[in-house]
């Protein structure tokens, strides 16, 4: 197989796995429209380069922790098709990842966001 085709083909399952995630996991979902109104909001409210670079930033890291989650739980339930305890502790300690990563996020989004809307709302 030629390299060409090996990256290509690296590319495609690749967003085969995209599609997988926001098909295949509601909080993946929830994860695209925080996305979308955090895109929106962005564009109404002006970011500067700094700030949009951040929430970008935020957005991808929290949509590779959900990835990175899922795969994990994927392979959980290959390896540990009963249930045991190790296999709990790991898909708690996957999503606890994400759920840092989402807090995480969330507070850099507040501090970006929360100013410019009380402005554009004109409170003070």
């Amino acid at each position: 197989m030629s390299t060409l085709k090996k990256r290509i083909d690296s590319f495609r399952f690749a967003f085969k796995g995209l599609a997988d995630l926001f098909i295949s996991q509601p909080n993946a979902r929830i994860h695209g429209v925080a996305t979308i109104i955090a895109l929106i909001l962005g564009g109404i409210l002006g970011l500067s380069k700094i700030e949009w670079c951040l929430i970008i930033l935020c957005i991808f890291a929290v949509l590779a922790a959900e990835a990175f989650n899922t795969a994990l739980e994927y392979l959980t339930d290959l390896v540990s098709p009963e249930y045991h305890v190790l296999a709990g502790k790991t898909k708690d300690v996957a999503a606890a990842g994400v759920l840092l990563t989402a807090f995480g996020s969330f507070i850099i989004g507040t501090i970006i966001y929360l100013p410019k809307v009380l402005t554009y709302l004109n409170v003070h």
